[in-house]
Parts: C-alpha cells; structure tokens; sequence
C-alpha cells in the first residue's frame, strides 16, 4: 500500500496521506513521499491546483513518535527543520494553489503542513493543536511565525503555549480555516473550490499566488512596489488577443454567481 495516493482530474491533483492506521503521522516514508510527490506535481503542466487531504480520521498526527524512537535522527535528516526542510520547499515552492482539505486531527508537524498550504477547508470533525512544548521541541516548519500571522499573537500563544486543541468552528472563526464543512462534503467542496482555480489563466494564477505569498514577507510599501515590477514584467508576456474571450467567460460566470 502506497503511504501518498495522488489522483488528477481536469487540472485538479487530489494528494491523500495514506497511512490511516497511524493518523497519517509523518516517517521517513511519508515524509519522502510528500516531497517527492508535490516536487512531481510543481512540474506538471497538466495540474493547475492541488488539494491535500489525508486518509482515514486524521488529517496528520506529527512526527511519528514511533518512528521517533526508532530512529531518533529522523528530525534533524529525513524530516529536517527549518525554512530548507525538504517537506517546507515542496510544498511552499509548488507554483500551484494546494488547497488543504483537512479532514480530522492537525497535530504539530501535521499542523504545520497545513500552514504549508495556501488556504484550508476542514470538516466538522476537525481540530488543529500545535504540541511543541509539551513534547519538548520547538517548531521548524514555520508554525511559531506563520500562526500568529494568521490568527493573531495573542491567540497564536494561547494555542502554542498551551497545546490545547481547537475545533473547527473557533478556527474558521479566528481566520485559521475558510470554510468549515459537513465531514461527507468536505472533499467535494474542496475539489469545486480547486476546479475554480483550474478554470483561470494557470500563468497568472501561479504568478498571483507567488506574489502574495512573497509580499506578506514585506513591509506594505516594498511589497507595492513588488506588485508593480511583478505586474510591469507580467504585463509583456500577455497575448491580448485572447482577452476578449476571457472577459465574455467572466461576464458569464459572474452572472451566475
């Protein structure tokens, strides 16, 4: 049994975590896997988005402490820490939108790989813990910096500090997830939201999502002023002759919406 499923439709990758029987909690399979498969995926040109969900009652259960045990080296080789992790470049380097379709538990390094997406659906049976400190570790993937951004410093330390978990409802309600949805739907909402995404220009879509994702680092005023070289470049590779059939299909679309 393969510990990643990856099926693709219409421009849209589904990536499921496929080790159910253990939350999904991250060894060095999976985490390989991860890697490998959204490094596959970032050079595909017939995927345009991607959601990531995993298998069974879990989202990802963390580091596999099992595993962890057994292989004590596997932080600081197979999983890594920091901004260079393996795992954290995959999927943040991915040009494509990932859309994380979080399905249960998001624990820790699991919670972490949800940051790593650009946006979350959960179902009703989702909840989201970050457990560093009481395990005994620090955050490498981003969480001690990205929660906060996210959510806010007083809560992020509330979640962080505590270990405490959080449902889905307080987490769409503190902007953590978009949308929270009933557990039988969740994939499909996720998948229709990922079609929408497939349905634009993939040039711009990809351009617009690394220059959000690298603005937010900045200040505003740099980050304006990226917006406008980024734009002034992008602007000399666009074939206007096709402008008017995508406006006639965004007049259409937006009339049913």
């Amino acid at each position: 049994m393969s510990v990643i499923e990856v099926h693709q439709q219409d421009g849209v990758a589904l990536v499921t975590l496929n080790r159910p029987e253990a939350h999904n909690a991250l060894n060095r399979a999976l985490s390989e896997a991860i890697t490998t498969t959204f490094a596959e995926l970032a050079m595909a040109d017939s995927v345009r988005a991607i959601v990531l969900t995993g298998a069974g009652r879990a989202f990802c259960a963390g580091v596999d402490l099992k595993a962890l045990t057994d292989e004590p080296e596997l932080l600081s080789s197979g999983l890594g820490l920091g901004p260079e992790s393996p795992i954290v470049v995959a999927l943040e380097q991915c040009p494509q939108p990932i859309i994380g379709a979080v399905n249960g538990a998001a624990v820790t390094g699991g919670f972490e790989l949800a940051l790593a997406c650009d946006y979350l659906f959960a179902s009703e049976q989702a909840r989201f813990a970050d457990t560093h400190a009481r395990v005994g570790i620090l955050p490498g993937w981003g969480l001690s910096q990205k929660l906060s951004r996210i959510i806010g410093v007083n809560r992020a330390r509330e979640m962080s500090l505590t270990g405490n978990f959080i449902d889905a409802q307080r987490a769409e309600a503190w902007g953590l997830v978009n949308r929270v949805c009933a557990s039988e739907s969740l994939l499909d909402e996720a998948l229709a939201s990922a079609a929408q995404i497939a349905d634009g220009d993939p040039k711009a879509v990809c351009a617009l999502k690394s220059l959000m994702n690298d603005g937010v680092k900045e200040t505003l005023g740099d980050a304006l002023v990226m917006e406008g070289e980024r734009g002034n470049a992008f602007a000399k590779t666009v074939d206007y002759s096709q402008m008017s059939d995508r406006l006639a299909t965004l007049r259409q679309r937006a009339a049913k919406q």
